[in-house]
C-alpha cells in the first residue's frame, strides 16, 4: 500500500511541476494555484509513503520517476530539447535506483 501512497506523490509532483511550468514566474493565478495544491498533495502522500518505506530508497524513486516523467513531457508538451546525452543520463539515474531496490529487497 506504501508504493501505492508513493506513486500517487509522484503523480502528484509531475502534475505540480508542469503547473509550475504555466505559472509564468507565478503570474498566472489558477496554475500558481494549482501548483501549491499538488506540491503540497504530493509531499503529505509521500509523507504516508515513508511509514514503511526507507526515506533514501523512497526520496531515490520519487525524484527518478518524477523526474524521468518531467524529461518526457518537457519533450513532448514545451518543445524541450533532446539529446543522447540527456536520454543516457536520465537511464543512468533510473539504473541507480533499480540498484537501490535491489539493496533494499537484500537486507
Amino acid at each position: 500500500m506504501s508504493y501505492l501512497f508513493l506513486f500517487l506523490a509522484i503523480i502528484s509532483e509531475v502534475i505540480g511541476t508542469i503547473l509550475l511550468k504555466m505559472t509564468n514566474g507565478f503570474s498566472v493565478f489558477m496554475p500558481a494555484v494549482g501548483t501549491v495544491i499538488f506540491y503540497a498533495l504530493s509531499f503529505y502522500l509521500m509523507s504516508i509513503s515513508l511509514k514503511t518505506i526507507e526515506v533514501g530508497i523512497a526520496y531515490a524513486i520519487w525524484s527518478a520517476v518524477g523526474m524521468s516523467l518531467i524529461a518526457i513531457l518537457g519533450i513532448v508538451f514545451f518543445n524541450e530539447t533532446i539529446s543522447w546525452l540527456k536520454f543516457v543520463s536520465v537511464g543512468l539515474i533510473i539504473l541507480g535506483v533499480i540498484g537501490l531496490c535491489f539493496v533494499e529487497a537484500k537486507v
